[in-house]
């Protein structure tokens, strides 16, 4: 009889805690690139501290890509937990619909970023810095707030999985 995937695999694990870390970094500390963004959109420069910053956004976010797609490729070729029993069957979709959108917010942020930062297009940096932003705000808080839901709710220890396995 086969064994039954309990947790996501380590590197699983560890390429969500990262992402997850790269994220909240861009999203609470944006003032590199909002400071880059006000002195170029007044003076057509800025310093040399003013682009350090901004790039130290960018590389984050271009990790960020570069660690969603790593994980993409692992949920494509190696075994999910299954859902927990105790999950409604309109909480199974809520939670496919969140994580899918969390996949493509975690693209097109740093997409629309790159768009803004390396080829100047200000409507990419406009929709990157604020709907696409909000969205994701939105969107975690939803994540967040399921897993509250399963480890307190209906006590399914699903935290377990995305951290000791």
């Amino acid at each position: 009889m086969a064994s039954e995937t309990v947790s996501y695999s380590v590197s699983q694990r560890i390429l969500h805690w990262l992402v997850v870390a790269l994220v909240f970094f861009n999203l609470l500390l944006p003032e590199g690139m909002e400071d880059w963004n006000r002195a170029f959109s007044q003076t057509g420069t800025a310093t040399a501290e003013q682009v350090a910053s901004a790039n130290l956004h960018a590389y984050a976010g271009i990790a960020i890509l570069i660690l969603t797609l790593c994980r993409i490729g692992l949920r494509l070729t190696m075994k999910a937990p299954a859902l927990p029993a105790e999950e409604p069957p309109l909480f199974r979709l809520a939670a496919k619909v969140t994580h899918g959108a969390l996949y493509v917010l975690t693209i097109a942020l740093p997409f629309s970023g790159m768009a803004a930062y390396y080829f100047g297009i200000e409507q990419a940096g406009e929709v990157h810095g604020g709907p696409l932003k909000l969205l994701l705000w939105l969107v975690i808080a939803a994540h967040v707030l399921g897993v509250l839901v399963h480890q307190f709710y209906w006590k399914t220890n699903i935290l377990r999985r995305m951290t000791v396995g």
